[in-house]
This record gives C-alpha cells, structure tokens and sequence, in this order.
C-alpha cells in the first residue's frame, strides 16, 4: 500500500462478512453542510504546482447549497437546494462559478421564505397563515414531486441535464450553469421517476431505470434513450421500456440508487432497502418525512435481475445472495460465458437513514457513534453463469473462474445463490471502506479493467482518495488531515492508451479553515498531486459529478 499520509487512530472490529467501527476522535464537520451563495460570474482561482495544459472543458459538480429557508430548515443531507458548480480548465488555468437550480420548488420556497415543498427527509409544513380548518384538510393533499434535482450532471442526447430520483429533470448550459428546461419522465414513458446514474453504450444510446406503481403493484423499469435527435428541441423523445420487473413485494418495493450494465445486460439489484408505499403517500398526513417509508429488511435476500437489453427479455435464473446494501456500482462485463458486477456495498442498508443534517452536524463522542453505528461499504465481485440448462448440476461452484474466491451455486432448477469476492486487502480497513467509485468509463466499461478510484470513508463523508488496482488488490492513497475529497473523476490523456493515463479531478472541502476549497489534480498513475486551484469561498459537500470536454 502507497500512502502519502497517514493519521492513525482507527480500530477495527468485524462480525462475520460485516464491517462496523470502532472510531474515536473524529473531528466536527458541521461546516461541510452550512449554505453557501451562488457565484454566478466567473472567479479565477490561485495555481499551486501544475494543471497540465490539456486538460480543457468544464468540471461540473451537483449536490446541497442551501439547507435553510427563512426560519425553516431541511432535515436531511439529501433535501438542501441544488447548487451547481463549474471549474473551467483551460491552458494551465482555472475559473470557478456556481449557481442554484432554477427549480420550480427552489422559486416557490423563496417566494414564501419558507419550505413549500417535501423532500426525502423533510416535510413541507401547512401555511401557518391559514386557518386552522385549512392547516387540517392540506394534511390530505397528495405529496408533490420536487424537482430539486441536487444529485448529479447526466447526459442525453448530448445535452446536458441535472437529476435526482423523482419525475423531473432540468436542461442546463454547462457553460453558464443556466437551467434552461424542465423535463418531466412520465411524459415519455410510464414511470414515477428515474434513477440519476444512467449508463451510456458507445453510440450513445442511453438506459436508465425507473418504477411504476399499477393496481398489480409495482414493477421496476428499463428505460431505453436513443442516441440522437429527431428535432433540434426534442429532450427523452424516442424513450422507451425495455422491460418491466414487478417487485417481489408489490407494496413494498426494493429502493435503489443504480444498476449495473455489460454489454448485453443490464443487471438490476433488488436489495432489502424497501420502500413502505402507504407510509410514503401518507408522509403529509403523518406530518413524517418520505425518508421513514424507506427500511432495512435483513430478513430477505438480495436479488440479481439479469434482462437482455437488446431483446428486453429477463433471465428465468434468479440470482440470489444474502442480504446486502449498495449505492453505487463500480463496472459489469461479460466473459467466457459469465457476467462479472463489481459494486461497492455493505452488509447493512441503515445508512440512508443516519445522514440527518442533526448527525452531520454533531461532535465528540456523539458523532464518534453515529459513525460506528453505520457498516462500511467495501468493493465486492460477483460472478453470475450466464449458460445453464436443466442438466446444470446442483449443489456445486458454477464460477470456474481461475483464481475467483466468488461462488455460485445452482439450488434449485432455476435458481442460483452467489457470495463475493472481495476487491481489496486488508489495508483498505484502515480507511473506512470505499465509495463513490469511478473508472475510465469510455474505455472500460462494460468492459474487463484494472483500476477504479474512490472516496475513502473513515468519516461520514469522504476523507481520503483511494486509486484500487485489480491486479493483487494493491492500493495507493491521497490523504492530508482536515481535507475532504469529492469523488474522484478520471480524464484521460489525449490519445491515451494505457487505462490509467490521465488525471483525477477532485473538489476538496476543508470545513475547519475558511474559504479554503480548492480542485485537486492527481496523476491518475502515480497518485501523486500535480497541482491544484484554490477557490477563495466555501463550497459545501457534494454527491455527483462529470467532465465536459471542450476539445
């Protein structure tokens, strides 16, 4: 293991297959969820080092800017105002900008200096200007869809839009962070929202995932996007459902974030996240937050859905393990008849629960706990046998993989129960786990690879950037005290053909020293900085982003 630093201080206790802490010391990052003001024109930021001169476009992040409204405040990490950030780099040099979401919701909580519309954790509270009759019967209306779309940059059809999990979308210029259209998923295809991590084959065309909810229960979709316009205006025109899963629970439906895509696949992980459909819709009734619908339910398996995307057509074989939570996948690819899925995930799915801004916000031995309380998410393979038939043998390893401690064993006619193989050492323990993890997406996905990069995780957010080589599960590390990275996005070299040729661009936020955000740029081989940019403002901590290539 390569490590730049190190600061210790980190005890490890493990139950079987599980990965809880025992951390003590953490410092207070309240300031990493605080609201900052939008930057609408242009700053330039101080070089230190270099930022090599071919790196030229815009690195656009999404996430939380603003968590109060008036005297009201949001509850969860999730529910804060959409900020949008752009670093433009061009010529060694680099701009910062930003600029809040031009939602419907973002407008009409300004407008009434007050939370009007409900997010995952918050709960939009009656107009204390009506009466009390008026306060009781708005209890009964049905909870509207925010378009607070403060996840992450996604594109269709090469536009550029931002995104979160409900129907709504926005169209932005990534030059000027303008939003310029809002876009609604249920105009085109027959969903109640969609996923912010769609996957994109080589031509363009684009799949994502999202539920529908009928008098048979709820069914889990594929969205197909093709790859070009008809009209120069069009946006999910063309949109179309691959296929249509119905949820093994029909009123309580599998909550996930992503999914998995090869290159004839796409992988859907049915986790025992669930989704309590009554308590959701009678969120405003309850006067409770959508986020105390959604649960853990160790007592089920989770389920690997395996659907052709060319045909639409889903696999017989169910693909069973133990229970299990993930976020985020990290690659999926075929090989001598089997899938391989990478993700990142842990043996606990309570987490989405413990990032009330209350939690983030606390220090000491409170905050101590209510990270020791949460599994660790570590980078796990499965291997999935796409050839059986009937006279496929019971009972024994179908992964014949060499040197793969994964398993897959036929239980039953059309049924096969998987346990993993880990992706990493011993040494990764000692930095919380892994997440957000990202590759060289263009050249290896859905593809065989050897590296992806993340957050390390030994905080609530992510404090350290991990660079993982498959090949002897050997890490390299960037690490300073007091800094907490982004995740970390891959830009290749011009003409590169080595798969680690090019840098990693990562937002590092230091909530203990003012204004002191700065990009850091790594040599995405070496690990080592090649330079940075300080921006002079604070920038709170955010989820997703991309880079815009200006080439």
């Amino acid at each position: 293991v390569t490590v730049l630093i190190i600061d210790s201080m980190y005890v490890v206790s493990q139950n079987k297959d599980q990965h809880f802490t025992d951390v003590l010391g953490l410092p207070c990052i309240e300031n990493l969820v605080c609201s900052a003001d939008e930057t609408p024109e242009p700053i330039t930021t101080t070089i230190t080092g270099n930022i090599p001169s071919w790196i030229k476009g815009n690195f656009l992040r999404n996430g939380p800017g603003k968590f109060e409204i008036g005297r009201s405040s949001f509850n969860h990490w999730f529910d804060g105002m959409a900020l949008m950030h752009q670093f433009h780099i061009e010529d060694g040099k680099v701009t910062y900008m930003s600029r809040f979401l031009n939602s419907d919701c973002y407008k009409e909580n300004l407008e009434h200096n007050r939370i009007m519309v409900s997010e995952f954790g918050t709960i939009a509270m009656p107009d204390p200007c009506k009466n009390f009759f008026q306060r009781f019967l708005s209890r009964f209306e049905l909870l509207k869809q925010s378009d607070n779309a403060n996840v992450s940059f996604v594109q269709y059809k090469g536009d550029y839009y931002v995104s979160t999990e409900t129907n709504f979308m926005h169209k932005i210029d990534p030059q000027t962070l303008e939003t310029k259209e809002k876009v609604d998923w249920s105009k085109f295809v027959a969903v109640n929202g969609a996923t912010a991590h769609p996957h994109v084959d080589p031509d363009g065309t684009t799949y994502n995932m999202g539920n529908s909810y009928t008098l048979k229960g709820a069914f889990y979709n594929i969205i197909m996007v093709p790859s070009k316009k008809v009209n120069p205006n069009d946006t999910l025109e063309g949109a179309t459902v691959v296929c249509s899963i119905p949820s093994e629970d029909k009123s309580k439906p599998s909550y996930y974030h992503s999914f998995a895509m090869s290159e004839n696949y796409v992988l859907f992980i049915e986790q025992p996240i669930k989704m309590d459909l009554l308590k959701i819709v009678t969120s405003k009734l309850r006067g409770k937050g959508i986020n105390e619908g959604v649960y853990w339910d160790p007592k089920r398996n989770t389920v690997f859905h395996v659907i052709n995307k060319h045909t639409g057509k889903l696999s017989l074989i169910k693909y069973y393990a133990k229970p299990l939570s993930t976020f985020h996948q990290i690659n999926c690819y075929e090989e001598n008849g089997f899938l391989i899925m990478d993700m990142c995930c842990s043996d606990d799915g309570q987490a989405i629960n413990n990032y009330l801004i209350q939690n983030l916000k606390k220090s000491g031995n409170a905050l101590d706990e209510v990270y020791n309380t949460m599994c660790r998410v570590f980078p796990r393979r499965f291997v999935l046998p796409l050839n059986m038939d009937s006279q496929t043998p019971c009972g024994q390893n179908l992964n014949t993989r060499l040197n793969s401690t994964a398993t897959a064993i036929k239980t039953d006619k059309d049924k096969v129960f998987c346990t993993h193989e880990d992706l990493h050492g011993e040494d990764l323990h000692e930095y919380g786990g892994l997440e957000f993890p990202h590759i060289n997406y263009s050249m290896c996905n859905s593809r065989p690879y050897r590296y992806f990069y993340g957050c390390g995780f030994r905080h609530l957010v992510g404090d350290s950037l991990i660079k993982m080589d498959l090949q002897g599960k050997q890490i390299k590390v960037w690490k300073h005290a007091g800094m907490y990275p982004s995740e970390p996005i891959f830009v290749s070299s011009p003409g590169a053909v080595e798969e680690d040729d090019g840098v990693i661009l990562s937002v590092v936020i230091t909530p203990n020293q003012d204004k002191s955000t700065f990009l850091l740029v790594l040599d995405a081989k070496t690990f080592e900085e090649l330079g940075r940019a300080d921006v002079p403002i604070n920038i709170p901590y955010g989820f997703h982003g991309t880079f815009q290539n200006r080439d």
